[in-house]
């Protein structure tokens, strides 16, 4: 099974044009704190069988963690599921554009 990619560039660009995007961070709480795309869900890797039915199996998501590694385990997991997903390759190490402190 091949899972779709996208680039952080790609995903901000969409982002600044207007266009409304499902974004699921999946990395822990502290990493979320640090910052987060702007209007993007949280629920740790850790979480995600737990929380599936938060998810909207009729949008794709566009899966983000730091690098990579843990969107793309997520990525597998979800799209098991039935669920359409992105991996956003990079990760927020590669994200460029502004985010969001709560």
């Amino acid at each position: 099974m091949t899972i779709k990619e996208t680039t952080p560039e790609e995903v901000a660009g969409r982002l600044n044009k207007g266009e409304a995007l499902n974004l699921l961070d999946v990395r822990e709480q502290d990493e979320w704190n640090e910052g987060h795309v702007a209007g993007a869900k949280h629920i740790p890797l850790g979480q995600l069988d737990m929380r599936l039915d938060e998810l909207d199996p009729d949008h794709e998501f566009i899966v983000i963690c730091r690098s990579g590694n843990r969107s793309g385990m997520a990525c597998e997991l979800l799209s098991k599921k039935g669920l359409k997903v992105v991996n956003m390759t990079g990760g927020l190490l590669a994200w460029t554009d502004k985010l969001v402190r709560d």
